[in-house]
């Protein structure tokens, strides 16, 4: 669409498009935004990270509380650490998982209540 044919033919308002055109996310912030939310977008990373989110947990306890295979949580959780959404740590043998740092729990977090705020609408609507 070209500049005249949008509002009425008056063209955009470019006093209000400069200042967002400037304050415009990089590109790299847009990818890894992208690549994040892209990862949160699977239902398994959820409730691993919800449960996450109440205690470290190693990858059989993940397993057995979501009713899955140590191999399919272990994927999840290879893929997670790239994107630094959950972090580890050694105990002997065995290996913690827990969020990477207030950032992911408080998006999360936010997101559910998002989540609950829409439902509360939509049952009194």
């Amino acid at each position: 669409m070209n500049a005249e044919s949008c509002c009425g033919g008056s063209g955009a308002h470019l006093n209000a498009v400069e200042p967002c055109a400037s304050s415009a996310l990089a590109d790299d912030t847009v990818k890894q935004l992208s690549e994040w939310f892209k990862a949160l977008s699977d239902p398994t990373r959820i409730r691993i990270l919800s449960i996450l989110a109440q205690r470290e947990l190693c990858v059989c306890d993940l397993a057995e509380a979501l009713g899955m295979t140590q191999s399919a949580i272990s994927h999840q959780l290879r893929y997670s650490r790239t994107l630094r959404l959950v972090k580890n740590r050694r105990d002997g043998n065995t290996i913690y998982y827990t969020h990477d740092d207030a950032h992911t729990l408080g998006l999360l977090q936010m997101a559910i209540d998002h989540i609950d705020h829409l439902q509360k609408e939509n049952s009194h609507g």
